[in-house]
């Protein structure tokens, strides 16, 4: 859930558009039809965007959680594989979308995700790389579960070479924050649990000082406490031939 807090009689900013919002309209104006989910999980991404008349294909290399999105998500496709061998031809979609997936990739590997994904884009096609950066109060509470300082950076440095190589267009480049309310801790740690099962134990034995944390730096907001993780938003295009 999405929280926008202000002070006592202030009149309320408009809300930040959140990721979901941002992707419809992003595809829209691409005026994509045929979309790659890269590291599609359980397939949320997916269920939205079939859900909004895409056509949609998602991989994962973890069977499970393909298995699962198969289940959820009716009239979909979905693979097991990973991002840097992707198992389709040139050609094949008009959108790729890594949405907090890519620093899930090896480091290694992370270049070669980003050209796999541009590769089995049409001309003018997009490509939609969605990274949480380390900082903001959701990441400084996550920390002891996972710190993903290092990986994090080794995502976005790999984003910007690929950038700079210049055979690809920089459409956009923003950064926003997912404001997330959680009632309790324990409401925050079965979050973080649900992305990586394994992070349950860790933050078991960690529980006191998650406790400090997270009372140190949520904020408090009418219908829980406040979380804030700052998002980068990158969309990039195909040239088109000719």
């Amino acid at each position: 859930m999405t929280t926008t807090l202000s002070r006592a009689g202030d009149t309320p900013p408009p809300p930040v558009p959140q990721t979901n919002e941002r992707l419809l309209d992003l595809l829209g104006r691409a005026g994509a039809r045929d979309v790659l989910d890269i590291g599609c999980g359980h397939g949320a991404l997916s269920r939205l965007l079939a859900a909004n008349g895409y056509r949609v294909t998602g991989i994962d290399p973890d069977w499970t959680a393909v298995e699962t999105a198969r289940a959820k998500v009716a009239g979909a496709r979905f693979e097991v594989a990973t991002a840097e061998n992707l198992p389709f031809a040139e050609d094949s979609f008009d959108a790729a979308v890594f949405l907090n997936a890519l620093h899930h990739v090896p480091g290694a590997a992370m270049a070669r995700a980003l050209d796999e994904a541009l590769r089995v884009l049409r001309p003018g096609g997009t490509l939609v790389v969605v990274e949480p950066l380390a900082r903001g109060s959701f990441f400084e509470v996550m920390r002891p579960v996972e710190d993903e300082t290092a990986i994090r950076a080794e995502a976005m440095t790999a984003l910007e070479e690929r950038i700079a190589k210049r055979d690809c267009e920089l459409r956009q480049k923003v950064v926003y924050d997912r404001a997330t309310t959680f009632a309790t801790l324990d409401d925050f740690i079965a979050y973080l649990v649900a992305v990586d099962p394994a992070r349950r134990e860790v933050a078991d034995t960690r529980r006191a000082e998650l406790q400090s944390l997270f009372e140190r730096h949520a904020a408090k907001a009418v219908d829980g406490h406040l979380l804030v993780q700052p998002l980068m938003l990158a969309e990039l295009g195909v040239p088109p031939r000719g």
